[in-house]
């Protein structure tokens, strides 16, 4: 069962750099999810609005819904949009992927060839995949630390693990 991404607001706070160095705050929050050149349009609207007269200067003083990632003041709006994009259409787990990766063709690798899914815990994942692949003899099977397991396929390398909610941990191939 397939989980669709939660919508988070993925947007930047524009300000007007003219009003904002002659005392004014002229600003705006814009939806980053949008194609760059509409968010220039959306820039231009608040440089063409400001209290200033010729305003041309701007910058992002604040964003929301990235993650983890950092944006910065004059960050390039192609990217802003790439990124946004990638968050609008994988959700929370997406934001996580930018803020591992910082990149997004890496994200989406990672999304396409070296997903294993959603589980409660790595422990949960290593114990599947091994009942999956192996006969455990049923003596056997409660003495089978799955924790420790986890902890060495990750600190191996053979997996990663990004933490989306409390009980909610997506496994991927290790790299």
């Amino acid at each position: 069962m397939t989980k669709e991404p939660i919508q988070i607001p993925v947007r930047i706070y524009v300000a007007c750099l003219a009003a904002y160095n002659n005392g004014h705050l002229h600003v705006r929050w814009i939806d980053a999810k949008q194609e760059a050149w509409a968010i220039y349009d959306d820039i231009r609207d608040v440089l063409n609005t400001s209290p200033i007269a010729d305003a041309e200067e701007w910058a992002i003083h604040d964003y929301e819904g990235f993650g983890g990632l950092s944006i910065s003041e004059y960050e390039g709006i192609e990217r802003v949009s790439k990124l946004a994009s990638f968050i609008a259409e994988h959700g929370e787990l997406g934001a996580e992927l930018l803020s591992h990766f910082d990149d997004i063709e890496e994200a989406q690798k990672a999304l396409d060839e070296g997903y294993h899914g959603s589980f409660a815990s790595l422990a949960d994942y290593v114990q599947g995949l091994t009942e999956d692949c192996t006969e455990i003899p049923e003596h056997l099977r409660f003495y089978i630390d799955w924790e420790s397991m986890a902890r060495d396929a990750e600190m191996s390398g053979d997996v990663f693990t990004l933490q989306t909610a409390h009980d909610e941990i997506h496994v991927f191939a290790g790299v």
